[in-house]
């Protein structure tokens, strides 16, 4: 029985935890962790057998290889940085869509069933990757002084509240922009898991009761909210590159 009285076991926190698989050092191998080096191995292997041995004619893996690769290029890093600017970001984005996809899908893998970003670690890492990047850009394309006026939006036409401006855009920038760009997709991603774990416990719950109807409706529910989920993992993936895009664009442009 639960601490609730009714029988019900609720979610809630402990459904995010996961006990060791094994331990090294101190070092504690879990379940989040392997979904993490799967989904790894999952963009590597379909990128190498898309492209390891890349024909003029290209096969079914291939062709998909290349649609994947330019959804990417042509419609996020293209659309943002421009071809010319875009291109040596490509890589990157591409990666970095991937693997946040195929981290997010695991969610409604039977067995696997849970969305890796779901802890905050893995995009607080990733978060800061694109962070290493346009914040170094930002000095190596204006220099010291120009790299400063670009994050704080420094212009002196703005008078008086010139400071004002800057000390909040370089609040936002430099401190705000990483938090918020990690919580984005931990936030959508662990609100999802917590939705599909709660119906699906409540199906379960209810199909062992006297409330048979009302599992039917729960387990219509959960097909629902699975097939949104799916909608809403993509689009976390593209939203974290397409912001991470628009933060080196921002690097790069002369007035940020």
């Amino acid at each position: 029985m639960s601490d609730n009285g009714c029988g019900f076991p609720a979610p809630g926190l402990h459904s995010f935890l996961f006990k060791p698989i094994f331990t090294v050092g101190g070092f504690e191998f879990n379940k989040i962790m392997l979904l993490a080096l799967l989904s790894t191995l999952v963009v590597v292997t379909f990128f190498t057998l898309a492209f390891g041995k890349a024909k003029v004619v290209p096969g079914k893996i291939q062709l998909l290889g290349e649609l994947a690769y330019d959804f990417v290029r042509r419609g996020i890093v293209y659309e943002t940085l421009g071809k010319k600017e875009g291109e040596k970001f490509v890589p990157l984005m591409v990666s970095l869509f991937f693997f946040i996809w195929i981290m997010n899908i695991w969610s409604v893998i039977p067995l696997a069933q849970f969305p890796v970003a779901a802890s905050i670690a893995f995009p607080a890492v990733l978060a800061a990757i694109v962070y290493l990047v346009w914040v170094p850009l930002t000095f190596k394309r204006h220099g010291f002084v120009g790299g400063w006026k670009n994050i704080t939006g420094y212009d002196n036409s703005l008078g008086p509240i010139k400071w004002l401006v800057s000390f909040i855009e370089f609040f936002s920038n430099l401190l705000v922009r990483p938090f918020t760009h990690a919580v984005r997709l931990f936030a959508n991603m662990f609100a999802g898991h917590l939705m599909l774990v709660m119906f699906t416990v409540a199906s379960w719950y209810l199909l062992n009761s006297w409330l048979i109807p009302a599992a039917g409706v729960s387990f219509i529910m959960t097909m629902g909210m699975i097939v949104f989920e799916l909608f809403v993992q993509a689009v976390q993936a593209y939203v974290f590159v397409l912001l991470a895009c628009t933060y080196i664009q921002g690097a790069v442009s002369e007035h940020h």
